[in-house]
């Protein structure tokens, strides 16, 4: 099977088909790494077995060692080959997967993960992905597979597979095309503890969402360190400067709107914040490829999703 090559290296960019999905496969049991469409964002997936594997992600993204990854499993049986699984859990996984919800849950004694994936924590990230070429991915390979976002670490997350060619390049011997993530943000992480449950990343699936399922609010306890991807305080940075709760732009600055507030480009001119969310970081890339010197935000209402892009554009600022 022949592919046309990218022009920044040997990485391939291919349609998501089925002969290229096999080809995917094939290339991660010889323990390479393959970009990969979910219903979030694309990933850089790897082996999770495979410690030299897992180590080309790190290489790859410029990742610090001290970061965990999420492993994606087919279902939940495969899951708890990885993780315990409470009653909490598995309250969590019965309602929101296949979906954008991750779950730290304790490691299971003698998990088939290599132990750069937890970062050495007694705890796994694991997810169940609803995207079909992720799904056909893990059904066709029979891997869990660690993937963390196709970036840079800590630059702007990729929605696109041409934002992973242009992030990453040569270094992925392929990047699966299955057009635009339509979340457009990473999954939300919650940590499953013995006495309830804490959302460590907010994401797609909200707090409230969790808390109406389960009839019990989060826990209130501060976190202790990195558990989970996603946690530092510089993330999903542009090159260029970020400024906030923008209503009227700087000059040199490039605004990105919301409703009302038109801007250069416009998340979503109703206010839909599941629109706003999925275009979010295709705006992040526009803005830093723009002639502007600055990025600009428009208001985004904390509630719903708005509370994860919030949390996403606030590090993004982090200078």
């Amino acid at each position: 099977m022949m592919f046309g090559s990218n022009t920044l290296g040997n990485g391939w960019v291919v349609p998501a088909d089925d002969a290229a999905i096999t080809a995917a496969g094939q290339l991660l049991h010889a323990g390479q790494i393959v970009a990969i469409p979910t219903e979030t964002v694309y990933g850089l997936a790897a082996d999770a077995q495979n410690a030299e594997a897992v180590a080309h992600i790190y290489a790859a993204k410029g990742r610090p060692d001290f970061n965990p990854l999420i492993v994606h499993v087919r279902d939940r049986k495969a899951a708890e080959k990885l993780g315990v699984f409470n009653a909490t859990a598995q309250a969590l996984a019965e309602a929101f997967w296949p979906g954008p919800l991750t779950l730290v849950l304790p490691l299971q004694p003698n998990a088939p993960v290599a132990r750069a994936v937890t970062a050495g924590l007694p705890t796994i990230a694991i997810r169940c992905p609803a995207h079909p070429v992720m799904q056909a991915l893990l059904l066709k390979s029979d891997l869990s597979l660690a993937a963390p976002s196709a970036n840079r670490s800590g630059a702007i997350s990729p929605t696109r597979a041409d934002h992973v060619l242009k992030g990453l390049g040569g270094a992925v011997p392929m990047i699966l095309d299955g057009g635009p993530c339509s979340a457009g943000l990473e999954s939300t992480i919650v940590a499953v503890r013995d006495d309830g449950w804490q959302i460590l990343r907010p994401g797609p699936v909200s707090s409230m969402d969790i808390e109406q399922m389960l009839g019990y609010p989060p826990l209130s306890v501060p976190m202790s360190g990195i558990e989970a991807p996603g946690q530092m305080a510089s993330h999903y940075a542009p090159s260029k400067p970020v400024r906030l709760n923008v209503t009227a732009p700087e000059k040199g600055e490039y605004l990105i709107g919301f409703g009302a507030i038109a801007g250069d480009e416009n998340l979503s001119a109703t206010g839909d914040l599941a629109q706003a969310a999925a275009n979010l970081f295709e705006a992040l890339h526009n803005a830093d490829a723009s002639l502007a010197n600055a990025i600009a935000v428009a208001p985004i209402p904390h509630e719903g999703i708005g509370n994860a892009m919030n949390d996403r554009l606030a590090r993004a600022a982090v200078r």
